[in-house]
């Protein structure tokens, strides 16, 4: 097994980055692991460089790499003639990613108009706060296409 080498950059990293995971929800294990396959040399490691690595035990690993898999921000692959998982980040699909979470936040909006419709008039600074969120998804929903648009034209 190759162990994985981080520079003491890299181990800064993977902790800061790890506690920004943390902020966003994950646990303080998948954190770390998802940080790891981003700075990490290798795109690529086995549940075992990984546990090694990070210094975490069985059973947080697992949870960890699970939880990673179900919400899809890792994938593994396998090689031919090696019965290992290999792990890696999803971050080559970081596009469909921010189309799925924009589609969420558009649905979202589609929600909020219907349960404006059907609120008391009586709350007036709730439904202000309300019509201000639907007034800005909409404002999102016009202008990220044109912004997507003006981004890959200029990355081509």
């Amino acid at each position: 097994m190759n162990d994985i080498k981080l520079t003491e950059k890299q181990q800064e990293l993977v902790e800061k980055t790890g506690i920004l995971y943390e902020k966003s929800g994950l646990s303080p294990a998948a954190a770390r692991i998802i940080a790891l396959l981003l700075i990490s040399d290798n795109t690529e490691l086995t549940f075992d460089q990984i546990r090694n690595t990070l210094n975490l035990s069985k059973s947080a690993t697992s949870n960890g790499v699970n939880f990673l898999l179900q919400a899809n921000q890792i994938e593994y692959i396998t090689k031919m003639g090696d019965r290992k998982r290999y792990f890696r980040s999803l971050l080559m699909s970081w596009k469909d990613k921010v189309k799925e979470q924009l589609e969420g936040a558009f649905y979202l909006n589609q929600l909020l108009k219907e349960i404006l419709e059907n609120r008391t008039p009586k709350t007036l600074d709730f439904n202000k706060s309300l019509k201000d969120v639907i007034n800005f998804l909409d404002y999102m929903e016009t202008e990220m296409p044109k912004l997507v648009d003006n981004w890959e034209s200029k990355n081509k």
